[in-house]
């Protein structure tokens, strides 16, 4: 086994989190995290799941209509804000189709997910199977799949305008729909593409389900900008789309990224389900935590995908006096959850790449890049 020498913090720590290895292997088992949690949280209640599509579903035709109605530059930036927050909340109830926790009914979850997820022009079954790979795998530096980690090679061999504009906000958080066609630099295939090295053979008839009914939506969209304008389609429509996409990379990559101390990073023999697991990060957003279904209660949900999302918290709870020091407690959010925007930028300067070499790695900065940034856009 090799492992780097521990990282510094990214900012001041508590005497006892100071002392404390993340990397460790844990004393407890995930069969104890299991058992801490109370049954009636693994119930779904398929009702309850519905009753949270059409909270959501009324809210956006609420703010369609307001937004018609008053057609006022005064009220656009609300509108954009507030619509775009439900666009990213809609996505998560099709996320928990995806993961099986929205009901035990898979006809139910894959028609209730293709409606929410098309809708907002992300393909259910295509993003359905990579994110399960991510789940899977997560902490694993070569097999994990949302914001994996560079390896100092990749990162070396990246051309100085993709390599700035994967560490420059505001461009990685608008890099969820090029995820969706290219995936991330390193890997090949895409969301859209049966045949991509993404899916099995036999996942190639969902692939294709998928990829129709989000070509589907993708020509409403079209129509409608021939019927009534491709300026209003863009505000009504376009605008509160790329707000839904910051809020889904600011959210993901804050769960695997820019905790105050850095957080490891596994690979071979030192890689299994639960220490990768322990690598995820629960946040608060504030006045969001609801909007959003609590998908900030981010550690429990990778360990137990099937937990309903509103149960999330109650076991969460429970389960902390097993998790102990592995379970990072959230920092307060005010109602809005500015607090984060300061581990967002942190980390986009300092984690860069990890070691080729290691099972036990840590992202490492490239002081370089920064300097060229500054003089790019002298």
């Amino acid at each position: 086994m090799v492992k780097e020498s521990k990282p510094l913090s990214y900012g001041a720590e508590n005497e006892d989190q100071a002392y404390f290895d993340p990397s460790a292997p844990p004393p407890f088992k995930i069969a104890e995290i299991r058992a801490s949690i109370p049954k009636h949280c693994w119930v779904k209640n398929p009702w309850k799941s519905l009753s949270y599509v059409l909270r959501d579903v009324l809210v956006i035709t609420a703010l369609i209509g307001a937004a018609i109605w008053f057609n006022s530059w005064l009220f656009w930036p609300l509108y954009w804000v507030s619509q775009g927050t439900m666009f990213w909340a809609v996505f998560v109830l099709g996320h928990d189709c995806g993961h099986g926790s929205f009901s035990n009914s898979s006809k139910l979850n894959s028609i209730v997910g293709h409606i929410l997820h098309s809708s907002i022009l992300v393909p259910y079954h295509g993003w359905r199977i990579s994110h399960k790979t991510h789940h899977q795998n997560h902490g694993h530096v070569e097999k994990d799949e949302s914001w994996v980690p560079l390896t100092e090679k990749i990162y070396k061999n990246l051309d100085n305008t993709t390599r700035l504009l994967r560490f420059t906000l505001p461009f990685p958080i608008f890099a969820y729909p090029f995820y969706l066609w290219y995936r991330s630099p390193g890997k090949e295939g895409s969301h859209f593409n049966p045949y991509s090295n993404l899916f099995s053979p036999s996942e190639r008839k969902d692939v294709i389900t998928s990829t129709l009914c989000w070509s589907i939506m993708f020509s409403v969209l079209l129509y409608l900008s021939f019927i009534m304008g491709p300026f209003l389609i863009f505000k009504v429509y376009g605008v509160p789309y790329l707000v839904f996409v910051m809020w889904l990379d600011f959210v993901t990559y804050l769960h695997h990224h820019g905790y105050k101390q850095k957080l490891p990073w596994y690979r071979g023999q030192e890689w299994d389900y639960l220490r990768g697991g322990l690598t995820t990060v629960d946040r608060d957003y504030g006045w969001v935590n609801s909007i959003h279904h609590d998908i900030g209660t981010h550690v429990i949900h990778h360990l137990f995908p099937q937990i309903p999302h509103y149960h999330l918290i109650e076991a969460t709870e429970a389960a902390k006096p097993v998790l102990g020091k592995y379970y990072r407690e959230p920092e307060k959010s005010g109602p809005i959850p500015f607090h984060l925007i300061k581990y967002l930028l942190h980390s986009i300067k300092q984690d860069h790449f990890v070691s080729d070499t290691g099972d036990i790695v840590y992202y490492q900065n490239d002081p370089k890049l920064q300097k060229y940034s500054l003089t790019k856009f002298e």
